[in-house]
């Protein structure tokens, strides 16, 4: 299972969530006829739109707002065999090798999305900015990075 989002709020009366989310491929995921996993429910997505930055989703079947009610705080997911996603998720970066010039860095340990942009954090605790000026290359199997002076410390 891969974590898509956690389901914040109800919307109205009818059924409507507010599922609050980060996920780098919303617009695959959030498709009617496709599924999200709560707790143990199997759950066939209705609907779907963009309201005031929350992802606002509806359920086949369900129609009242006390059929949802023991969904909020949930954590939501997906099965990351259903889809066949572009790209490399952010997800299967954590534990992949940073390399500079073929010096291993580190390892990416987490992944941190601020507002401008997105932050490998590596083992060593060093921060490499997620983007095309520092990042050349990215794989599954490794990171390879343009090593910009003051980047990080080298005693």
């Amino acid at each position: 299972m891969l974590f898509l989002g956690k389901l914040v709020n109800t919307h109205g009366i009818k059924g409507e969530v507010r599922i609050l989310s980060d996920f780098k491929y919303k617009e695959l995921v959030f498709e009617k006829g496709k599924y999200l996993y709560i707790g143990d429910d199997k759950l066939l997505i209705n609907s779907y739109r963009v309201h005031k930055g929350y992802d606002m989703v509806t359920f086949d079947g369900i129609n009242d707002i006390n059929d949802v009610l023991k969904y909020k705080g949930k954590k939501v997911y997906i099965k990351k065999d259903e889809f066949e996603f572009p790209g490399i998720l952010n997800e299967d970066l954590i534990g992949v090798s940073v390399y500079a010039s073929d010096k291993l860095i580190g390892k990416v340990k987490d992944i941190y999305k601020n507002v401008n942009q997105e932050l490998l954090i590596l083992d060593n605790g060093t921060m490499i900015p997620f983007v095309d000026e520092f990042v050349k290359g990215v794989s599954k199997e490794r990171i390879d990075i343009n090593l910009v002076k003051g980047l990080i410390d080298e005693d």
